[in-house]
């Protein structure tokens, strides 16, 4: 990477920018300064369409105002995190922020001013604070390691305000403004120490827990625009689950980083990126939930446990999970474990539908498995036993699924009572997920069960007559799954 000098402040003439200690170039002569300045094209763009979700997002704001009249709410979208010195990680904006405004860049912050009350009653006005494009004046384009040479060009306030259908200002004047606002104030933590320290005196953790609870549970229910990229997101991680059973054999002559590599580069073409950490877990892997390091060998005659997702460039992810036989058929041991599990996900799904509560999927799962289990000896039944000690979790270990959307556990911080206590609605994604996980070291079980992982995961939009499979284009039946990596691989 080429070097580049920082500015203490972008804002501050050329010759005060503060350069690297070890920049080969002492000094910016004047001369260098004032012919960096001019020569430039006007690249400003004029009459941009709103993007495709910003009646959505209006509407969102318009609900989140209702909620909290008379408060000052303030939602950031976050800053760069520094990986190495002066590297950064890739920026990824702040659910909550991208939710509210559509916008995806580092330090911006959604402020919604409380009004008086109208015809329709007390509301707020909304102002999207950003980045202006870099300063050609003080040489911020170009000396700034954040300067629009070094990172790309970035919108002007006024193009993000025909894009995002609000009005924008210059971000940093945000932080001098919130020190002085008055009245009641909420902020969404845990993104932007800026902003939170500007407002240090003026909001409680309670009330901003409420603030974040609150647009948690907003997202439980999904519009048409993002059902419509959670069906996207499903169907191109489909295809690159395809991309990974046709080259299997490159990946038992390497390592799981393989599957890893050839899952992302359809992930990057088809969408921004993963939606979470890929888990490409072969072999007893398959055991470890979480297993992200990817570094294992691929060997035939053993499964594969792929759980991974493509999130599409308005960052909405799937999560799908297959359990492969990485040489194209599954051992007769494995089989049994599979359709067990397969069984268990049947029951799951069809508890899917709307009046329901969220728990049936899962206690229907964990129904089958547990009998399962039972009737493999593993276990004394009567399986209302089993379920009521809650034995079978040496097993299956996890919930049956989760909320979907914005973030791969979408809602998280919702309440209960909405969420896991709740009931199920039309609009709802979420995803079913059993599985049965029998531990290399574990003694309970016969040899020839350790380091067998399976899970099967699909990801299902609630109907207002049951459900549907977004990602239904991968099979699932275990007949089925042979015979589709079969002919990928013919």
């Amino acid at each position: 990477m080429a070097e580049e000098a920082r500015p203490t402040d972008g804002k501050k003439p050329a010759e005060t920018i503060k350069q690297r200690k070890n920049n080969v170039n002492k000094t910016v002569s004047d001369e260098l300064a004032e012919n960096m300045k001019t020569g430039w094209a006007d690249t400003e763009q004029r009459d941009l369409e709103p993007i495709p979700q910003a009646d959505r997002t209006a509407a969102r704001r318009a609900a989140l105002s209702a909620r909290f009249p008379g408060e000052r709410l303030v939602i950031p979208a976050g800053r760069l995190k520094t990986r190495s010195n002066d590297t950064e990680y890739p920026f990824r904006a702040a659910t909550e922020y991208v939710y509210l405004t559509g916008d995806q860049t580092e330090d911006g912050v959604l402020v919604l001013e409380p009004t008086e009350a109208g015809e329709d009653g007390p509301g707020h006005e909304a102002t999207l604070y950003l980045l202006p494009r870099s300063d050609r004046e003080n040489g911020e384009f170009w000396l700034s390691g954040q300067g629009e040479l070094w990172v790309g060009r970035r919108n002007s306030l006024t193009e993000a305000a025909q894009l995002y259908g609000l009005p924008v200002a210059d971000v940093r004047t945000v932080a001098g403004l919130l020190k002085e606002a008055t009245g009641p104030v909420r902020v969404v933590r845990g993104h932007d120490t800026t902003v939170e320290t500007a407002l240090t005196d003026k909001v409680t953790a309670e009330r901003d827990a409420e603030l974040k609870s609150f647009l948690s549970e907003q997202r439980l229910i999904k519009d048409e625009f993002e059902i419509a990229e959670l069906t996207y997101a499903c169907e191109a991680t489909a295809r690159g689950f395809e991309d990974v059973v046709r080259v299997l054999d490159k990946a038992v002559a390497t390592s799981e980083r393989y599957i890893e590599g050839t899952f992302f580069l359809r992930a990057r073409v088809e969408g921004n990126d993963v939606g979470y950490g890929s888990i490409c877990a072969a072999g007893p892997h398959a055991t470890t939930l979480h297993w992200v390091r990817n570094d294992g060998p691929v060997r035939p005659g053993e499964l594969l446990l792929l759980d991974a997702g493509v999130e599409t460039r308005t960052l909405y992810t799937a999560d799908v999970t297959r359990t492969l036989p990485i040489d194209g058929r599954f051992t007769e041991l494995q089989r049994r474990i599979y359709d067990a599990v397969y069984e268990a996900q049947e029951a799951g799904i069809a508890a899917v539908k709307p009046g329901a509560k969220y728990r049936d999927f899962h206690e229907a799962a964990q129904r089958v498995l547990a009998r399962h289990l039972v009737s493999w000896g593993l276990l004394e039944g009567p399986v209302d036993r089993v379920l009521e000690l809650g034995l079978q979790r040496r097993w299956t270990l996890h919930g049956t699924g989760h909320m979907l959307g914005l973030d791969v556990h979408d809602c998280a911080v919702a309440r209960r009572e909405a969420y896991v206590e709740g009931t199920l609605e039309p609009g709802m994604v979420l995803t079913v997920e059993p599985g049965l996980y029998f531990q290399s070291d574990d003694l309970t079980v016969p040899a020839e069960y350790r380091g067998i992982g399976v899970r099967i995961e699909d990801d299902l939009l609630v109907t207002e007559d049951g459900n549907r499979n977004l990602s239904a284009g991968l099979p699932r039946e275990a007949g089925e799954v042979e015979a589709w990596m079969a002919r990928l691989t013919a």
